[in-house]
């Protein structure tokens, strides 16, 4: 199918699949369960699910697989969209258009609905089918990804951050943790979920992944500058406002876009070796790169 009606199918599975394995909110404790649906369903634009997909039909891998990665995955980001909101670290009030958690409910509440998507994710993504030593590798990198040497370190680093004059090299390294590491676990989450890969499978697509991973927050970065509050359904303007560091404030607007496109041809070199098969990953990178929000 073609990619607009792939990606629409893609993420309705997901959002299924995520108001499957998130508790209901009439099973007790509910408000910390409605809380966990609030901050997970209706909202957001599920890359992170369409790379694992996408990655695991590039090797076939089984439905039942791909749907429990993509929602594990997603759930890691919607724990950390919530924390990051939080008052203690970005002090955010919108998300996705609508209120952050610890506004709609309170801060312990949005605490808990973190630790607790956390440890969700973890749960789906070790039981349903499949071979154990797959499943104990896939919980092995999302764990990874998640920790002090991948998206909360490099939360780690942002935090520390604020008000210095960071090198490029320093803040692609912050960059290359706090979103790419998370990125790069989908797409071989995905990819895992069909088979064992080769060395060289695995190079490829972490070339692919890296290459993503840094124009995606490239991108964050130029709309954080360009578009408004309604558009991204958060705070725009937030990044200069916080005196953090960016792309747009290191290396200034235009310059920014020319290395979004970059490294957008970056992730499409990178998938030359996996032919035409690779092509909702191809076109999940020009997604990335050419999004309004």
């Amino acid at each position: 199918m073609d990619f607009r009606t792939w990606m629409k199918v893609t993420q309705d599975n997901c959002e299924e699949a995520l108001s499957e394995f998130i508790p209901q909110s009439d099973i007790a404790p509910r408000r910390l369960h409605e809380a966990m649906r609030y901050a997970a369903l209706d909202g957001g634009k599920r890359v992170r699910p369409l790379l694992v997909f996408a990655a695991g039909q590039l090797f076939n891998a089984p439905d039942e697989l791909l749907r429990r990665a993509a929602v594990a995955v997603e759930m890691i980001h919607a724990y950390s969209l919530v924390h990051d909101d939080m008052p203690c670290m970005d002090d955010d009030a919108l998300r996705r258009g609508k209120p952050t958690v610890h506004v709609k409910y309170d801060e312990a509440t949005a605490l808990l609905v973190g630790d607790a998507l956390q440890s969700q994710a973890f749960i789906v993504l070790s039981e349903g089918n499949g071979d154990a030593l797959t499943k104990l590798a896939m919980v092995r990198l999302l764990a990874q990804a998640s920790g002090s040497v991948g998206m909360c370190g490099g939360q780690a680093i942002d935090l520390a951050s604020v008000g210095l004059a960071l090198s490029r090299d320093q803040l692609e390294q912050m960059h290359r943790l706090k979103t790419g590491a998370l990125l790069r676990a989908s797409v071989l989450l995905g990819a895992m979920s069909g088979k064992t890969l080769t060395a060289t499978e695995v190079a490829a697509l972490n070339v692919y992944s890296a290459a993503i991973g840094l124009a995606f927050q490239v991108v964050d970065d130029i709309l954080d500058a360009t578009a408004d509050s309604a558009t991204l359904g958060k705070t725009a303007g937030k990044d200069a406002a916080d005196n953090k560091p960016t792309y747009v404030s290191l290396l200034g607007l235009t310059a920014s876009k020319e290395l979004a496109t970059q490294l957008c041809n970056d992730a499409h070199q990178a998938l030359v070796p996996f032919g035409t098969q690779a092509h909702y990953l191809h076109d999940l990178a020009d997604l990335i790169v050419q999004r309004q929000a």
